[in-house]
């Protein structure tokens, strides 16, 4: 397989684990050939290593739920054109060529921390009080679009310390309303915020969950920065890390702000922008 790297290690679970990180992917990316199983032996006598090919996922990086939300709280963002039906043609052309992707490039100019480091944008709005009927709304969405996948789904609601409708599942077979790196549960969130916000003034934000899946992964993230920054001062080379939404972005770059000896900054545009991993002059 072209791009495999050959791992041996006391375990089997030591060798993945070593894999993962001079692969610098998480274990949902990893692909792996188990050549040697390893024994150990008898009172340390005859004892095998572990080995293991392994190789990344050959496939192209997805466009994320976020990048949708994104785009589209963009959309809702741009200046009313129908107030200006009033005013002469002339003055409608000169208003459309306004350099709006002028402006969209000299924010992608700025410096990759003060983007990445920056708290999202959604969370510079005010939440507004979760209404009774948008619980109930939201709730129903959510519990009919699941019987629509033939899905028995118990949900439960909640408004955690920042004033955000948090949406915990419960049922079986769980892992097919997660997805992929959990694109099918950002996706379901995606929806159910626009449901939410149509149902109220102000702006309620929705949170989907199953089975603890935000905390699990954050602290997968988190342990794989950790690995990732050791093997930096170990070779003293930089280490890049698979593409990754922004959200998962500033988890890598918060677990590892505090490292004396490492710092990190994104590279690339959007899906494909990944965290780096270098050491400090």
């Amino acid at each position: 397989m072209k791009g495999s790297i050959r791992v041996s290690a006391k375990t089997l679970d030591d060798a993945i684990t070593e894999a993962l990180i001079q692969l610098g992917v998480t274990s949902d990316r990893l692909e792996y050939e188990v050549i040697e199983k390893g024994s150990a032996g008898f009172l340390g006598i005859g004892m095998k290593q572990a080995v293991i090919e392994a190789w990344k996922k050959e496939e192209e990086p997805e466009i994320t739920a976020e990048d949708i939300i994104k785009e589209e709280f963009r959309a809702e963002r741009q200046p009313e054109a129908p107030k200006k039906k009033e005013k002469p043609a002339r003055v409608k052309e000169e208003a459309k060529a306004e350099p709006a992707a002028e402006v969209k490039k000299e924010t992608a100019a700025e410096p990759a921390a003060a983007l990445e480091e920056a708290a999202p944008v959604k969370k510079e709005v005010e939440l507004a009080k979760v209404e009774d009927q948008t619980i109930e709304a939201v709730s129903q969405f959510i519990n009919d679009t699941l019987k629509a996948m033939n899905m028995e789904v118990k949900t439960s609601a909640s408004i955690d310390e920042d004033g955000a409708l948090c949406i915990d599942m419960e049922g079986e077979h769980m892992g097919i309303l997660i997805g992929k790196r959990g694109q099918t549960l950002d996706a379901l969130q995606y929806l159910a915020n626009r449901v939410a916000n149509k149902h109220q003034d102000g702006y309620v934000r929705v949170k989907l969950d199953t089975e603890n899946y935000r905390a699990r992964r954050e602290e997968t993230l988190k342990h794989l920065a950790k690995n990732i920054a050791h093997k930096v001062k170990r070779n003293r080379r930089p280490v890049a890390l698979e593409p990754m939404n922004p959200y998962e972005r500033r988890i890598i770059h918060s677990a590892l702000q505090s490292d004396p000896y490492v710092t990190t900054h994104s590279e690339g545009e959007e899906p494909y922008r990944k965290v780096v991993v270098t050491l400090k002059r």
